[in-house]
């Protein structure tokens, strides 16, 4: 690896550093080590002390537990990094992965649902499974019990392809274990977390963005109303790619989740042609050519005016930064400045949906 790869990764193994952070970095800076240089100046003005910058040995030792495990980097701007997963604002700057990444060529779609699924959604979403991996198409779910399961089951044949809220050398669910080694040996595995990271819930909804950003379209097979697979389905829908529900009972819980998704609207599917009809015409208008995740405007330094207009805005409840524009009446580009120091101060926590809150 190079030493611009490993400053990348110190960048973003740093603390307070999240993908967007990250993104906004290489895109003022230029390179990861310019942006870690000026870590301590920026997180000054937001009024902090300089975030902690991740040690190299410990980048080192990472990037051998990667390579003996068998797997690689991708990182943002690197060929080959999915095109329609760096579409998204929050996309990850680096994903660890196992297998085919060839797979991500096809179309791609996502199919999660319950862990505690009934007997008949496992079979059905087996079916479809198999039936879009026939017609071409490569499966993306999460290698959860239930339907993600199911869906990989069914698809292995064809191409699958499992993203994980752990590191890539830790199995969960434990009973998954031969399937997530099948995974990574025929399909492909993908983690964002480095080896040995355990599976926390506040992962889960990570992966989940990995899942939806993969794929043209999301569908959803039994869900309860608050689960992760909503996330996914809202996620997907945020990002403008088409959500799908496989209707179910009212009189069952696991269907309730999936009977909202088409009451608001997503697509119902009863079968494998209804999800081909609906992701073909997205398919053909699909980018597929490189992207350039930071490219656009250079951003603007930001007064000391700026920076007190903005974080009077910002409080405790989540606020949408195109709100903090409106009201701030300052270009998008300052405001974002001013986010980026009172994030990298360690003051700002963000939200799904662009939306960003005051700590402390």
């Amino acid at each position: 690896m190079t030493d611009s790869r490993e400053a990348r990764l110190r960048l973003l193994r740093s603390a307070n550093i999240g993908p967007i952070t990250y993104r906004q970095l290489i895109a003022r800076f230029g390179t990861a080590e310019m942006a870690l240089e000026a870590l301590p100046m920026l997180a000054a003005r937001g009024g902090g002390r300089a975030p902690v910058i991740a040690d190299l040995a410990w980048i080192r030792r990472e990037v051998a537990a990667v390579e003996k495990l068998g797997a690689r980097y991708l990182f943002l701007d690197d060929p080959g990094y999915p095109a329609l997963l760096a579409e998204l604002e929050s996309a990850p700057p680096a994903l660890i992965l196992r297998g085919r990444l060839d797979l991500l060529d096809r179309t791609c779609v996502a199919m999660v649902g319950a862990r505690n699924a009934s007997a008949a959604a496992c079979r059905f979403a087996r079916q479809l499974a198999i039936g879009l991996g026939e017609a071409g198409a490569t499966i993306v779910s999460g290698l959860a019990r239930g339907i993600d399961t199911a869906a990989h089951v069914g698809s292995l044949q064809a191409g699958t392809v499992g993203v994980i809220a752990s590191g890539i050398d830790i199995v969960f669910p434990p009973e998954n274990g031969e399937l997530q080694e099948r995974v990574a040996r025929e399909g492909l595995l993908i983690a964002e977390q480095p080896p040995g990271t355990e599976p926390l819930a506040r992962f889960f909804p990570s992966r989940n963005r990995i899942i939806a950003g993969l794929a043209l379209g999301t569908v959803v097979v039994e869900a309860a109303p608050r689960s992760g697979s909503l996330i996914t389905a809202r996620i997907a829908a945020e990002a403008g790619r088409e959500v799908m529900a496989v209707p179910g009972s009212p009189l069952d819980p696991r269907a309730q989740g999936c009977n909202l998704l088409i009451r608001e609207g997503a697509t119902l599917v009863q079968s494998v042609d209804d999800i081909l009809e609906m992701l073909r015409p997205i398919d053909a208008r699909a980018v597929r050519s490189p992207v350039h995740p930071f490219g656009g405007p250079p951003p603007l330094d930001a007064s000391d005016a700026d920076r007190r207009r903005v974080t009077e805005l910002l409080g405790p409840v989540p606020v949408a930064v195109d709100e903090l524009v409106r009201q701030s009446c300052l270009a998008p580009a300052l405001v974002q400045t001013v986010l980026l120091e009172l994030e990298l101060a360690g003051r700002l926590e963000r939200h799904a949906g662009g939306r960003t809150s005051l700590i402390g």
